[in-house]
């Protein structure tokens, strides 16, 4: 039978072989091995010839997998600086605290993880003694981004240092009362702790990438040195199963970002079970890291391992413990020295002959506690090899027990995830080994108390100390006083008032104009941040490439195709443009880092992310929801957004339905312009708002949604009159009446309706004027309506003052307060969108909207399938206002026939 993984003739064809006798030798040296010593000697010596020619720079394909060992061996273990004693009383009080704050709040029925810190404990205790930096540090300190489950350790920690008293840790998760403590890491809920959420899985790894590379940016830009800032980000192996997780590993390594370490948690369970059953995530997880270009670095066994490899002479304990599956990993935790001794030495001779010189202690010690993520000193090796490895970033693989010293109730079970509380006698146990000084008489009435070892004792001086010499508390998130940038000059905003005369002008490319001539802007046109999905011509944005540059940490080091053109492909070291390719979600990554950079790096900038916006809210809605948590600052820009403006692609590019998405975003301001003026508008107050004076009661921490159009039309002039700007930034505003309009009507008391219209439905409404009045005889006054969502918080607002007893009219009421007929709205998006505010509507109210998938077809042809186009607009207002009688009703059947509907 032929062997699938030996060099084919054809292959040989096609490597010439210029010593075809040496290459024999060397053939003939390995068949010698395999013969007079196994091939298991065979193998090792090829990786190791492999390893030392990767090591010598020798251009041949990486070794994806390597023993399941640690990559640090004992003997190169750098010596643990620091007090190790006092840090173990330290992590102790930190693990019992953690566990007593989740087991007293069960008794609420909230919920909380005890089992995922009690694995990582060492993790964090000795990033936190030697190497994250804080606040105080050079650059910026480092971005900690906390697996969210392991929140009760970090409050443990605070508690211990003083940042958090005994009332905070008996709320947590009960933040109703003013003193609670979130779930997970949630900055907008705990701002001066939390600076990254990490709990929707794999959008802190994906976050994570881009923040490090965010980092370099600002640095190669200019804008801050923060060089010395290092991105650390702590993962579950059951969390990397997530898509976003994995999504920008490439990345990380094209560009070199070895300012970033992951550190994957590898207790091998997720929520219900093993990671990896049949299998062995830690060797998969090398695999894909070494594959995308990072450093690996496998924390895996503790120091009680030392023994048992200084036995393998054969490397049979090596090669069981590859071949050995996750699951049974976990049993192993679980079982006696008998059945250990059985079903993992038995399988081997050599290993039955090495079991005869261990006890049953020494097995149990093994195979139960030493993980080499439990031990300081395993951990800080690691974590030095990352901080000082250059030019690739690194994850550390370190191996523990999910559950560690909460008793054998815990460690390794299942279900341990679903567990929220040890009973009293757990309790004990518990303290007993970590050997803290709590008596059973504090134990009142069953109810597990904190322990604290006081203010001055030498733990807590010693976290203290440690913690100033690294730069300040960590994590922290912190809000530096930022001078409010200055507004650009007026003439950016202004030149839109006038109009596009007889140009017709898509509100995308509108939009474009305005970014040109704000990025330009002396003061603050460094502090904006472009980014694009590899769509920048889509959206008319190459003019921007040779003016701005598209950020390139290689710059450009071939001449462009298009070198010779005006508007050419120009990548720079500092260039401004982020392009991230075709990724929404590395875009919106980007985005969350910039948004955010005035807290992490106390630098305002200003992002524009402009996408489809069929594939914006709806891929990555989640992200949105993690920029409103992280309380980040900037424009989404959704274009050629609505079901029926992007002719020819169909149904998966026609988007009805990203303002209903973005109006359950608490921090999204949701606006559907109509008009250059109204963009312009819109973004001026949006700048006012987030990066300069914002009013009382204003919160500076949102972001603004617009959605524009690739539709090209007249670009009318700003209507004269007071109110207007208010009227666009608040959601709704007359455009014009009939009369202003010019539309001739034969009756002095005709019939009268109110047409309100968003985004580019506006022009359907427009001509639905002047065909209700030409042709019906049917005044109608048109209404722009630049935010549905607005206009619905508005009202929930006012609605909430009543219930505290406080009057006050819906702006939507006092808008449209006197207006007469009825009302008849219409977008290009579902009737959700603006079927938002009917409850506060005075007037009798109708919508017309583009409910149901999209379809290729015409713009007009759309628009007459879905009923939005001007005729439909026309029968509708006829048919509402024949049920008050207004009009006859023979007027809406003549209607449908004279337009075909």
């Amino acid at each position: 039978m032929t062997d699938p993984h030996a060099i084919q003739p054809s292959e040989l064809d096609q490597l010439p072989d210029r010593d075809p006798e040496e290459t024999a030798e060397w053939q003939a040296s390995l068949d010698a091995v395999a013969k007079a010593a196994g091939p298991h000697r065979a193998a090792y010596l090829m990786r190791r010839t492999l390893e030392r020619a990767e090591g010598n720079g020798i251009a041949l394909p990486k070794l994806l997998e390597t023993d399941y060992v640690n990559t640090i061996p004992t003997a190169a273990e750098p010596g643990l600086p620091g007090d190790p004693e006092l840090e173990t009383r330290i992590t102790a009080w930190n693990r019992w605290n953690a566990a007593a704050m989740v087991t007293r709040g069960s008794k609420y029925g909230v919920g909380g993880h005890i089992a995922t810190f009690a694995s990582a404990a060492w993790l964090y205790e000795t990033g936190f003694n030697h190497f994250f930096k804080g606040k105080e540090a050079d650059g910026s300190g480092d971005q900690l981004y906390i697996q969210g489950h392991a929140s009760p350790g970090i409050y443990a920690r605070a508690f211990l240092d003083g940042r958090l008293n005994e009332d905070h840790l008996d709320n947590f998760r009960r933040e109703s009362g003013g003193n609670g403590l979130p779930s997970y890491p949630h900055p907008r809920r705990l701002p001066w702790l939390w600076e990254f959420p990490t709990v929707s899985m794999g959008l802190g790894p994906l976050s994570a990438i881009y923040q490090a590379r965010f980092n370099r940016y600002l640095t190669a830009r200019g804008i801050k040195d923060v060089s010395q800032s290092h991105v650390w980000a702590f993962l579950g192996d059951g969390e990397m199963d997530e898509p976003e997780s994995t999504a920008a590993l490439a990345l990380a390594s094209r560009e070199g970002l070895d300012n970033l370490t992951f550190v994957i948690n590898c207790n091998l369970q997720r929520l219900d079970g093993p990671v990896r059953a049949n299998f062995k995530i830690v060797q998969e997880l090398e695999a894909q890291f070494r594959g995308a270009g990072w450093n690996v670095v496998k924390t895996l066994w503790g120091s009680a391992w030392d023994e048992l490899f200084q036995l393998d002479t054969t490397g049979a304990l090596v090669r069981r413990l590859r071949e050995v599956p996750d699951a049974q990993v976990q049993t192993y935790q679980t079982r006696d020295a008998a059945y250990i001794r059985q079903d993992f030495f038995g399988a081997d001779p050599a290993l039955v002959e090495m079991a005869k010189l261990l006890s049953d202690d020494k097995i149990l010690e093994c195979f139960h506690f030493s993980r080499g993520g439990h031990e300081a000193r395993k951990v800080y090796a690691a974590y030095k090899a990352a901080v000082e490895f250059k030019g690739a970033p690194t994850v550390i693989l370190a191996q523990t027990v999910k559950g560690n010293t909460l008793g054998e109730g815990f460690a390794s079970k299942n279900a341990n995830h679903q567990m929220k509380k040890l009973t009293v006698d757990e309790f004990k146990t518990m303290r007993d080994l970590l050997e803290l000084p709590i008596s059973d008489s504090q134990f009142v009435d069953g109810v597990v108390p904190y322990g604290h070892p006081g203010a001055d004792s030498p733990e807590v001086r010693y976290l203290q100390e440690r913690r100033a010499a690294l730069g300040g508390p960590a994590p922290a998130r912190r809000v530096h006083p930022l001078a409010p940038l200055p507004a650009p000059a007026e003439k950016a905003f202004a030149s839109f008032d006038k109009g596009s005369g007889s140009q017709n002008v898509a509100t995308t490319m509108a939009f474009v104009r305005l970014i040109k001539d704000l990025v330009r802007d002396k003061e603050t046109g460094k502090r904006w941040v472009p980014i694009v999905p590899d769509e920048a011509r889509t959206f008319g944005m190459e003019s921007l490439f040779p003016s701005l540059g598209i950020y390139s940490p290689k710059g450009q080091t071939y001449e462009p195709v298009d070198r010779d053109q005006l508007m050419y492909y120009k990548e720079a070291k500092n260039g401004q443009i982020l392009n991230e390719g075709i990724t929404e979600a590395g875009s919106m990554a980007d985005f969350i880092a910039a948004s955010t950079a005035y807290s992490t790096h106390g630098e305002a900038m200003i992002p524009f992310y402009i996408f489809y916006s069929m594939f914006g809210w709806q891929r990555t809605a989640d992200q949105m929801w993690q920029l409103g948590d992280q309380l980040g600052r900037g424009f989404l820009v959704g274009a050629t957004a609505g079901r029926t403006t992007l002719t020819g692609e169909g149904l998966q590019h026609a988007d009805g339905h990203s303002p209903v998405i973005a109006a359950t975003n608490p921090a999204s301001l949701t606006y559907d312009p109509a008009f250059a003026y109204e963009v312009a508008t819109i973004v001026k107050d949006g700048l006012r708002r987030m990066y300069g004076e914002a009013a009382p009661g204003e919160d500076p921490n949102v972001f603004y949604y617009l959605t524009v159009y690739n539709e090209p039309l007249p670009q009318p002039a700003k209507p004269a009159g007071l109110g207007i700007d208010e009227g666009i930034v608040k959601g709704l505003y007359r455009f014009n009446t009939a009369e202003s309009a010019g539309v001739e009507v034969a009756a002095a008391n005709a019939p009268r309706i109110q047409l309100l219209g968003s985004g580019t439905a506006i022009h359907w409404t427009l001509k639905a004027q002047r065909l209700l009045a030409e042709e019906w005889g049917v005044a109608a006054d048109v209404w722009s309506a630049t935010s549905w969502t607005e206009l619905r918080r508005d009202a929930l607002e006012a609605d909430a003052a009543l219930l505290r007893g406080e009057e006050r009219v819906p702006y939507v009421r006092q808008a449209l307060h006197g207006a007469e007929g009825p009302v008849l709205a219409v977008s290009d998006y579902m009737r959700q969108v603006p079927d938002q505010i009917a409850q506060w509507v005075e007037q009798d109210w109708s919508s017309l909207g583009a409910d149901g998938f999209g379809l290729s077809d015409t713009r007009d042809a759309a628009r007459r399938h879905f009923g939005v186009d001007a005729e439909s607009i026309v029968v509708a207002a006829l048919a509402q206002l024949a049920r008050r009688g207004e009009v006859k009703a023979t007027s809406v059947k003549e209607a449908r026939e004279r337009y075909g509907l």
